[in-house]
């Protein structure tokens, strides 16, 4: 399977060239849990349009042929939306100095690779080369641990993460909004940052 993977990498309005993938892609592994995500390419073109506004926007994506099968990305936290830096401002941080790494989404099949690894390689690779930054942070949904539509047996990624290097930070928490599965209505959801020093 591996050697049929090809990988592309683009960077602030060059991200548009793919768009339409990457919208697929997030719509496709979003509607899993705990993200239960509802997509629409309108909301999706809504998203996209911070990483193009942004000249350090950084997109790693992974095709099957012509297929994106996985992608992530990552921008400078000062280009990002109000939402994601105000817990960041309100703690005083330099929002110059941190970078925030977006999606990291795989399909299903093409799990256990390794492509996990390299998507925070990737990203910590272009943190290093905007110089300056310190900090890489990202955000996960808090869903709780008794939402009814949390699958027996569900594995989160925090173990991953730990490994990484990455420590949740519980008191920097943000407010995003998406409907749900089913629902037409965004809703908000609370989401937890974690965070790792960006070693030289």
């Amino acid at each position: 399977m591996t050697a049929q993977l090809t990988f592309v990498q683009k960077t602030g309005e060059r991200i548009a060239d793919v768009f339409d993938d990457l919208a697929r892609l997030r719509i496709a592994v979003f509607r899993d849990y705990p993200y239960l995500y509802e997509g629409s390419v309108e909301y999706e073109k809504g998203y996209l349009q911070t990483y193009l506004q942004s000249g350090h926007s950084f997109l790693f994506a992974v095709y099957d042929g012509n297929t994106m099968i996985g992608a992530t990305t990552c921008i400078p936290l000062k280009d990002e939306t109000a939402e994601i830096r105000k817990p960041f401002e309100d703690a005083e941080f330099d929002a110059g100095a941190i970078c925030y790494f977006g999606e990291s989404i795989l399909l299903p099949a093409y799990r256990g690779l390794g492509l996990g690894h390299r998507f925070f390689d990737e990203r910590e690779a272009h943190a290093r080369s905007l110089g300056g930054v310190k900090t890489c942070c990202f955000c996960s949904v808090d869903r709780g641990e008794n939402h009814p539509l949390k699958p027996a047996g569900y594995r989160s990624n925090d173990a991953f993460w730990l490994k990484r290097g990455y420590r949740q930070e519980p008191a920097l928490q943000s407010i995003m909004e998406w409907p749900d599965l089913g629902e037409s209505v965004s809703t908000p959801k609370t989401m937890i940052f974690w965070t790792k020093p960006l070693n030289k």
